[in-house]
């Protein structure tokens, strides 16, 4: 998948649901990796690398995550080009048993993509390094 400033993402009714369930009128969403590298993670370490991901509610956007993610549930939705290099073509969100999960065209990314709302200073990267990892 090119870096394009735009990509396409299917939410199913079911992870649409949950997904505004936490989003307030005029936040918006990221699609981020949850793996240490970037400061909405909560956990790292060399067994999560592009494997595990999260949307992260901000009240404003960030301009690190400039690539728009067009959606059937009406979100404003974006992602960085860091997280580009794991995802593939048609990207698909959908729940099942109370657990979302993330395909595109090469299968399952991860089948536990979890919902936060950003807390600056919840964990510091301190923290990543005494031990909060995999």
């Amino acid at each position: 998948m090119s870096n394009s400033e735009t990509i396409e993402m299917n939410i199913k009714p079911e992870a649409a649901a949950r997904i505004k369930s936490h989003v307030k009128q005029g936040q918006i969403v990221l699609l981020a990796l949850n793996d240490g590298s970037n400061q909405y993670s909560k956990i790292g370490g060399t067994c999560t690398i592009g494997a595990n991901f999260q949307f992260v509610i901000l009240d404003q956007k960030d301009p690190e995550f400039s690539i728009t993610i067009n959606n059937n549930a009406g979100l404003s939705l974006f992602t960085s080009p860091a997280e580009m290099q794991y995802l593939d073509n048609n990207l698909v969100i959908s729940e099942k048993n109370a657990t979302m999960s993330l395909a595109d065209d090469s299968g399952v990314i991860d089948g536990a993509v979890s919902i936060n709302e950003y807390q600056p200073s919840a964990v510091t990267k301190k923290d990543l390094e005494e031990g909060k990892i995999c």
